[in-house]
């Protein structure tokens, strides 16, 4: 069975994956250098849990302290998966306050 040339140029599949989280932190980086907070708590969610970056909790505090200028909930989540955003802590919040 002859293989065709573009199944030699294939990267496995973990490659790939990784490679798509390390461009998500770089754009989220950008997104947070620019001023948006809630790409400032993803940055700082994914320096804490290092997820395309790294593993690096003083710059995860510092990303998180950056946003918390802005939303006083940024702390609730900073042990929480990247992608678990304030505002998800904050509607929690309001459950628990209903009950």
């Amino acid at each position: 069975m002859t293989q065709s040339p573009q199944n030699h140029n294939r990267l496995p599949l973990s490659e790939v994956v990784a490679d798509c989280v390390k461009r998500w932190f770089q754009d989220t980086l950008k997104e947070a250098r620019a001023g948006d907070s809630s790409m400032q708590v993803l940055v700082g969610q994914m320096y804490y849990s290092g997820y395309g970056i790294p593993r690096d909790a003083q710059k995860g505090r510092a990303w998180l302290t950056k946003a918390s200028k802005n939303r006083s909930s940024v702390w609730k989540v900073s042990d929480k998966h990247p992608g678990y955003n304030a505002s998800d802590s904050d509607s929690d919040e309001q459950i628990k306050e209903q009950k």
